[in-house]
């Protein structure tokens, strides 16, 4: 065991016993040396001690961070799930919410776009909100801003176009997100001005705002049922998380 974990751990039994020993004042260095020795022998005879310890904090930690981004979630329901910025695909009626935070040259989210289509494919009632998160490139940024103002000028090409620039190879920029665009009918210039709209801006820092509250620093990144996965994990993972938050929405839990 690394000498540092072993001081560590003497160190909180000592502590323990300095404070609830009756006779704490008077502990001296032959007593400390004494404690020391016992709690060594005890940690090299017993050494899984230590990986259960380990295992215990990280599970604590885990469930701790949880809990603390559940509670963001709660807070910022309004602006997660129903934000006038985002596109919405699926049922926009639907009982369920699916949120994906995702980037155009990410290769994770290219390869979760054919879960995402056979997610809204699966369930009929199920409500997919698109959160532009460009963090990986300029030609990120590029291609969001372009994509925004596909939905805002023609939401019902919404799906196509995020579709169609996903799918391609190659690294998603300006020219490669207006080429798209055109090739469903777009103009140009109605795009690129829609694209310099305030707007547009403040639906990506929105994102940006959401993703740091709830330590989101990757893509693909998910939220739903009122819980926050990050990366691609799958149909089945995803299906079932959508399958138990529909069974929450009839405790009037969030979905």
């Amino acid at each position: 065991m690394p000498l540092t974990l072993a001081r560590l751990l003497i160190s909180a039994l000592l502590l323990a016993w300095a404070v609830t020993s009756p006779a704490r004042a008077e502990m001296n260095a032959d007593d400390k040396r004494e404690i020391e020795r016992i709690v060594r022998d005890y940690i090299l005879q017993n050494p899984e001690v230590v990986e259960k310890a380990l295992i215990a904090l990280e599970t604590q930690r885990r469930e701790a961070k949880a809990a603390e981004q559940a509670g963001k979630i709660t807070e910022m329901k309004d602006t997660i799930l129903n934000s006038d910025h985002q596109a919405v695909l699926g049922n926009p009626d639907g009982r369920v919410t699916l949120v994906e935070f995702f980037d155009y040259n990410c290769g994770y989210c290219k390869r979760a776009l054919n879960d995402m289509l056979a997610l809204v494919e699966s369930n009929p009632d199920l409500r997919v909100v698109m959160k532009e998160f460009p963090i990986l490139s300029e030609g990120s940024m590029e291609a969001a801003r372009i994509s925004i103002a596909v939905k805002d000028l023609k939401p019902d090409l919404y799906m196509d176009y995020h579709r169609e620039l996903l799918a391609r190879s190659g690294q998603a920029n300006l020219q490669k997100a207006i080429s798209i665009a055109k090739e469903l009918g777009l103009d140009e210039d109605a795009l690129k001005k829609a694209a310099d709209d305030g707007s547009v801006t403040e639906n990506i820092q929105e994102v940006r705002q959401i993703a740091q509250a709830l330590g989101i620093s990757g893509t693909p990144s998910y939220v739903v049922g009122g819980e926050m996965v990050p990366g691609a994990i799958g149909f089945d993972r995803l299906q079932t998380m959508i399958q138990e938050a529909a069974a929450k929405c009839a405790e009037q839990v969030m979905c």
